[in-house]
């Protein structure tokens, strides 16, 4: 593969309490991205464990070695197939602390070669997770990708800062999924938000959600110019392969400005304007 060109397979699936089927599906998922050339695979947000609160109540009683089992299974597939791996699941902690919300970077060779940890955790997830304070960057075929997980979205000093550190490619994983009732707001922003992230940052963005019923909107796959090139229908497992070309060129209009906002500076004109009228904001 060329430097600057990434595969992606972004998945979907009805991720749920059963660790055994979650762990069919990523399986099944890892076979069919190695025979579309991927190389690397998305999951979402605890695509393994499962997530606590949705799934299963609390992680009283949680079957943690078999977690461990079916993690190192994943790995070992992956290390057979060759891919790089990006598998949402619930780290444990030493007691009382509470467990991360995590997404488990899986190199090529079948090695753990991170772990990113949900850094803004809802009000709901503190009652039962403890929030992470790291990022994890890495680079694939010369694409300097970085992950991050459903919440994170609303803060954008986040992406501001992923900027700073060069990163091209985004993987976020989300749960959003097994709603009742009518569409929730996140139906009208989650997506429209991630594209905002894309577009104000230049990146490249996977995003994988659980398509558990209901799902209030499908995996998509975003471009530097903010625009949704593909998604997965709602509702439905799925894969999807995009690539990430670091030679194309997007629309950027900007592209000459945003390094000065990023340094504070909040105009794009002279510091002094020697004109009167345009110092007197009270007339006409």
């Amino acid at each position: 593969m060329a430097a600057g060109v990434l595969k992606v397979a972004t998945c979907q699936f009805a991720v749920g309490e059963s660790i055994k089927r979650n762990a069919r599906q990523i399986h099944n998922f890892l076979v069919k991205a190695k025979k579309a050339k991927a190389d690397i695979v998305h999951f979402p947000e605890c695509a393994l464990s499962g997530y606590v609160g949705a799934d299963f109540g609390s992680f009283n009683g949680f079957n943690w070695q078999l977690l461990r089992e079916e993690t190192e299974k994943i790995m070992a597939l992956a290390g057979q197939l060759g891919l790089w791996v990006v598998l949402g699941s619930t780290h444990r902690l030493t007691e009382p602390n509470k467990p991360h919300n995590s997404l488990y970077l899986i190199g090529p060779g079948g090695r753990l070669t991170d772990r990113y940890d949900k850094r803004f955790c809802t009000k709901y997830d503190l009652r039962r997770l403890t929030p992470g304070n790291r990022f994890v960057n890495f680079t694939v075929n010369g694409v300097k990708c970085s992950l991050l997980i459903c919440f994170d979205l609303r803060f954008p000093e986040l992406y501001r800062q992923l900027l700073k550190e060069n990163v091209s490619c985004i993987f976020q994983s989300f749960y959003n999924a097994r709603q009742k009732g009518p569409p929730s707001v996140h139906t009208y922003i989650m997506r429209q938000t991630m594209q905002c992230r894309a577009a104000t940052n230049y990146f490249w963005v996977s995003m994988a959600n659980s398509s558990g019923y209901y799902s209030p909107y499908p995996s998509c796959f975003i471009q530097p110019d903010g625009k949704i090139a593909r998604r997965l229908r709602s509702n439905r497992a799925g894969l999807m392969v995009n690539t990430v070309d670091l030679s194309k060129k997007f629309y950027d209009p900007m592209a000459n400005f945003r390094d000065m906002a990023v340094k504070g500076k909040f105009s794009n004109g002279p510091k002094t304007i020697r004109d009167p009228r345009s110092r007197n904001t009270t007339i006409l």
